[in-house]
């Protein structure tokens, strides 16, 4: 991995300074100006806890340091504005926190995942947190004042394996949300793994409407799971992927519907991270796949990286109208080396504002001049041919107008999500480094980049670390995850 500069099409833009200072908390309340943008906000997967139109933002700091118990872990929200993603409108969450349930536990990591949805459909969009490598999922609740208080949520006989995975979608179309997370059948040494569905909308104890569940079949559990309308129904699928020990396993479908979900006979593609977006805006949602090489995790620190279109159909992603894109594609910036692993992290989400959904592609181990592993993000944009390289965008730290600088290690790309943080209805682009040193090592950091006509633009992009949200900040590695 030799560095050398990526190319972008961005525009040059005034710089806004990485706020390092600490600043005063506060939450926001829902403003008049947002409230005609609510209903929208509300029936989007973009996270609006308040209420007034705008996405809000919440990034993990699992390593952060709460009650002074290290790598307890909290969540950091940034809401949403007129003008963007605002830190002055920010709260930190851990289980210090007022109305959340548990204590600060050293090497809990709370908030290492999060899922964003509407589960007891008021209106206000509550986030789901785990823990890492705990299966107890708590909800923290929405209102006009931003999150509030929160539940954990019962747990069932199967529910103590220890894995740490949910995703949030509508699986039977009822409009109401739905978590999917994991559970087991049986006991051990014959137990096998089951996707579980808690349909909403569920009570403020926490109790879900109905549950059901669906066998893997597998001893082991899937490495993640994403959701999304793959077949055009109206209900919400998933897919997963999985491994065990070096070897990564075929990717599953699992189709949605009223009783939950059924699995696909078809195996697809190994794959290490998924996004699903309707990249050719044919009403069929389609799988993005990082794929593993030669099937061998052991591989996936040593890989280039590439990514695999499965074109949505009306019986699930397609095995033979697919599309393989990499840095050595046409309009892709950059060029394959080893190690970079271009599609770490991937996000869908529509960031021109034409109707087609785009992919932002993290790769947090790009080698730029800045330093080894300093960490990038190309945007790719979808088209009536689906996506492609046409328009394709390449962001560092030591891109003209984007905050701060790159520096070896900061792994820029680890984290990526698109969502309307302005309301202007294109979706704007946040970055996780979680590796960005602060006035603390690996304090983290994170960007959004404004989306506009034109794809992304630097014009008004902000940064924030644990420091300027009020949060700990010596190795809290914020901006690991944003909620998905």
């Amino acid at each position: 991995m030799r560095p050398r500069s990526l190319s972008t099409v961005a525009r040059c833009a005034t710089v806004v300074a990485l706020v390092t200072t600490p600043a005063i908390f506060a939450v926001p309340s829902a403003g008049a100006a947002g409230s005609t943008r609510a209903a929208a906000a509300a029936t989007s997967q973009d996270a609006d806890f308040n209420k007034d139109g705008f996405a809000d933002l919440a990034v993990s700091a699992p390593g952060g340091t709460v009650a002074g118990k290290a790598k307890a872990g909290y969540v950091a929200v940034v809401y949403g504005s007129a003008s963007g993603a605002d830190t002055g409108h920010r709260q930190i969450i851990g289980q210090d926190a007022a109305g959340v349930p548990g204590n600060p536990a050293a090497d809990a990591r709370f908030g290492q995942r999060t899922v964003a949805r509407d589960f007891d459909g008021d209106g206000y969009t509550d986030l789901a947190v785990q823990s890492s490598n705990k299966p107890d999922v708590t909800v923290l609740w929405g209102s006009a004042n931003g999150l509030t208080g929160g539940t954990e949520l019962p747990k069932g006989d199967g529910d103590n394996f220890g894995t740490s995975i949910i995703a949030g979608g509508d699986i039977n179309g009822d409009g109401h949300a739905d978590l999917i997370d994991l559970t087991q059948v049986g006991t051990a040494p014959d137990a096998t793994t089951a996707l579980r569905v808690r349909f909403g909308p569920f009570t403020r104890d926490g109790a879900a409407a109905s549950e059901a569940t669906s066998d893997t079949g597998e001893i082991d559990a899937p490495t993640s799971l994403t959701a999304g309308d793959v077949t055009g129904d109206g209900k919400d699928d998933v897919v997963t992927t999985h491994a065990f020990e070096e070897m990564s396993q075929a990717s599953v479908f699992w189709k949605g519907g009223g009783s939950g979900l059924t699995k696909s006979s078809a195996r697809l593609d190994h794959g290490a991270s998924a996004a699903i977006g309707d990249v050719d805006k044919d009403g069929h949602a389609d799988l993005v796949l990082r794929t593993v090489p030669d099937n061998v995790v052991e591989n996936l620190p040593y890989d280039h990286g590439t990514i695999k279109v499965l074109y949505g159909t009306a019986s699930g992603p397609s095995t033979t109208r697919t599309k393989v894109i990499d840095q050595n594609t046409p309009g892709v910036p950059g060029v394959n080396e080893d190690g970079d692993q271009f599609g770490y992290e991937l996000s869908a989400g529509d960031a021109n504002g034409d109707g087609y959904a785009d992919i932002a592609v993290g790769i947090p181990y790009e080698d730029i001049d800045s330093g080894k592993d300093a960490g990038s993000v190309v945007q790719l944009y979808g088209g009536s041919g689906g996506l492609s390289g046409t328009g394709a965008q390449a962001f560092t730290q030591d891109t003209a107008g984007v905050p701060g600088a790159g520096e070896a290690g900061d792994r820029f790309g680890a984290a990526v999500r698109l969502g309307d943080t302005n309301g202007d209805r294109k979706a704007d682009l946040a970055v996780g480094a979680p590796d960005e040193d602060g006035t603390q090592t690996s304090s983290g950091a994170a960007w959004v980049l404004r989306g506009q006509p034109g794809g992304l633009t630097t014009d008004g992009a902000v940064s924030f670390g644990p420091a300027a949200l009020g949060g700990a900040e010596p190795g809290a590695v914020l901006g690991t995850e944003f909620q998905r």
